[in-house]
């Protein structure tokens, strides 16, 4: 049986801590993760992404690190596709086999997606320091 992490301040709890806005978001981008923040697709991938959780853990995945890297590919017919390098906390991580479609039906419904390919790697391991600092806050974790 795993245990499930709980939160010890919830979004808005640290959203008033660190001043909202744009210190939130700041604090809110997980270090170790690659995208590219101007591509024009990126705020509606960043909203769709915030919102996929490992039932687990009441920290959005994006936030947790969990996410290695973003790459968008824009095609002949003017969409993009999608390609997800993520991990997950644990290969023992009961969600393992659900995640990957977990993701993709985020990233899917966003106008000019085209296929998204999500893909779950192991190296490197994820660690507690790839979260982001709002993540660290919520569930009171400091590296």
């Amino acid at each position: 049986m795993s245990a499930v992490m709980k939160h010890v301040a919830d979004k808005d709890m640290v959203e008033n801590a660190v001043g909202g806005g744009d210190e939130y978001d700041a604090l809110a981008i997980p270090p170790y993760c690659e995208f590219d923040a101007d591509h024009e697709l990126w705020p509606s991938i960043y909203k769709s992404i915030c919102e996929v959780y490992d039932p687990e853990i009441p920290v959005n995945i994006f936030e947790l690190g969990l996410i290695y890297k973003f790459d968008i590919t824009k095609m002949e017919n003017g969409d993009y596709d999608i390609y997800v390098q993520m991990s997950l906390t644990s290969p023992a991580c009961p969600v393992a086999q659900e995640m990957p479609g977990m993701v993709q039906n985020a990233l899917f419904p966003i106008d000019k997606v085209g296929a998204v390919d999500v893909e779950i790697v192991w190296d490197p391991t994820w660690d507690p320091c790839f979260m982001a600092e709002t993540a660290k806050l919520q569930l009171n974790m400091f590296t």
